[in-house]
């Protein structure tokens, strides 16, 4: 790596969903960060129409630098435990998820160490694979403002149901993240889940 180039790590996990209406979200649930703790939301309609939902205007500038969206959106996120998942908050979005055990891909990485899974050098070399594997999904690529980003997954469990609205209209039930979002590179998984993951991105400074 470049001395005019430096590496951030975001340690969390993101959720990955579609909904019968045809609205697929990402919320993206972040314990450790170059600024802390905090949560974000992607979100895609039926119409194609790409909306992010950023807790900061720092955050903001950074995934709107990494990512392509139609809309951005200051507010409060706020993502909470429930006794079978999750409980996502904002004042355009309410989305409640129920998630259940490893799915047999999450099983998988649990077998890597979790020092290798999360490397950049890993997830470069496990790349075709993901591609072949999974419809969508990349594990590295260039994103952004000459942006490199690595993700490497550790676990991923299955999401059951949702229930929620979004601007209002109800979200309907649970279905495949069809078609593959297109905030960058990657989409998430099409079967609904939450991955858990360590995303660096090397950036120039």
């Amino acid at each position: 790596m470049r001395a005019d180039r430096v590496r951030e790590r975001f340690v969390g996990r993101i959720a990955g969903v579609g909904s019968t209406s045809g609205v697929r979200v990402v919320v993206g649930r972040w314990d450790a960060s170059p600024w802390g703790a905090f949560a974000d939301v992607m979100i895609e309609d039926a119409a194609g129409h790409r909306v992010l939902l950023a807790p900061s205007e720092q955050v903001r500038r950074f995934v709107t630098a990494t990512y392509s969206f139609d809309e951005h959106v200051i507010e409060p996120v706020v993502v909470t435990d429930t006794p079978d998942g999750w409980q996502v908050r904002a004042p355009s979005l309410s989305l409640r998820l129920v998630v259940g055990g490893r799915t047999p891909l999450g099983a998988l990485l649990g077998l890597v160490p979790e020092r290798v899974a999360t490397a950049p050098a890993w997830c470069g070399a496990i790349d075709p694979i993901a591609r072949v594997v999974m419809r969508g999904v990349r594990t590295r690529g260039t994103a952004g403002n000459d942006r490199r980003e690595w993700y490497g997954a550790t676990s991923v469990t299955a999401v059951e149901a949702l229930e929620g609205s979004w601007r209002g209209t109800d979200l309907g039930a649970l279905a495949p993240v069809d078609p593959p979002c297109r905030f960058g590179f990657s989409s998430t998984p099409t079967r609904p889940s939450v991955t858990s993951v360590v995303t660096t991105i090397e950036r120039s400074v």
